[in-house]
């Protein structure tokens, strides 16, 4: 019989805490203000699940949609129990509400804003690869800055180090070894399926993308920006998930290696209080899954009597 194929865990950082997303549910971990660890369990959609989230440059999109509605959720669970309020549901609503202007403010800085600082030297841009080279610097620029700047906060401080908590839980894991804190504090804070390489990525994706599209008047510009974003995106996750399987090639090594260099900004050395957040959440992710897989097993009814 084939060997089964090893699910790849993974998640993000969330205000005093780790959100670790399993094969059919989404587990958090918050640090409770008393020091206990409150564990939130929420079944994930089937549109995460089905055969979308499986096939070649849809499942980019969709990955991308889920990381916003899972990422936006766990935050502000997090940010309740952090601070011992009451938590209550998030209605549906707010939480696309939120996503919108998120994704208005994202694609304004970092794909928009680039071209029209471009366009303040497009009579020094004599050709249409030089244009969007220098546009495409220009937006890792931004991007690296923004990165720079909100890691100067105190909270995101704080953050970048239960990012760094996560990826040394889910590389440790990933090696077989026991999820113990001696066990798990020297792997690396770096993770090549990193939601960071994953940007970085497509903004060096924009640039041949938008090579492609070529030099028009400016809102033709500005909407081929914002039209092709998904499929930028979907271009970027085949790219981390082609890299993610073949991490000893050189060539492979190469690629990523900026994105890897990158999450230095966005990860910090965690405490060992830290670990253990991260490690009760990859626990109760991996025990909801092998509790399923033993469901799907049993038996499903009793032999009839004789």
């Amino acid at each position: 019989m084939a060997e089964k194929k090893k699910y790849n865990y993974g998640g993000q950082a969330v205000i005093e805490g780790v959100m670790i997303r399993g094969r059919s549910s989404a587990v958090t971990a918050v640090r409770r203000p008393n020091g206990e660890i409150a564990l939130d369990i929420k079944p994930l959609p089937s549109v995460y699940t089905s055969w979308p989230r499986r096939t070649p440059f849809i499942r980019g999109v969709v990955v991308l949609i889920e990381a916003m509605v899972l990422g936006v959720n766990s935050l502000l669970h997090s940010a309740n129990i952090s601070m011992e309020e009451e938590v209550e549901e998030i209605p549906k609503k707010a939480i696309w509400g939120m996503m919108a202007i998120s994704a208005i403010l994202v694609i304004a800085l970092f794909f928009v804003a680039p071209l029209f600082l471009t366009k303040l030297i497009n009579t020094h841009l004599h050709s249409t690869i030089l244009f969007n080279v220098v546009e495409g610097v220009i937006r890792i620029a931004i991007f690296i800055g923004y990165l720079k700047v909100i890691g100067m906060m105190s909270d995101v401080k704080r953050v970048f180090s239960y990012h760094g908590a996560e990826h040394k839980t889910v590389n440790a894991y990933e090696a077989g070894v026991p999820m113990e804190v001696n066990a798990i504090k020297n792997y690396s804070r770096a993770h090549v399926r990193c939601g960071t390489s994953f940007l970085f990525l497509v903004l060096i994706i924009a640039i041949i993308v938008f090579t492609f599209v070529g030099r028009h008047n400016l809102w033709l510009m500005v909407g081929s920006r914002i039209v092709l974003i998904p499929v930028i995106m979907s271009l970027g996750y085949e790219v981390i998930y082609f890299g993610a399987r073949h991490t000893k090639n050189w060539f492979v090594k190469i690629i990523l290696a900026p994105g890897l260099w990158l999450q230095s900004m966005t990860t910090a050395e965690p405490d060992d209080k830290m670990l253990e957040v991260a490690i009760a959440a990859i626990n109760k992710a991996v025990e909801i899954d092998l509790g399923e897989e033993v469901a799907r097993a049993a038996p499903t009814g009793l032999p009839s009597a004789s």
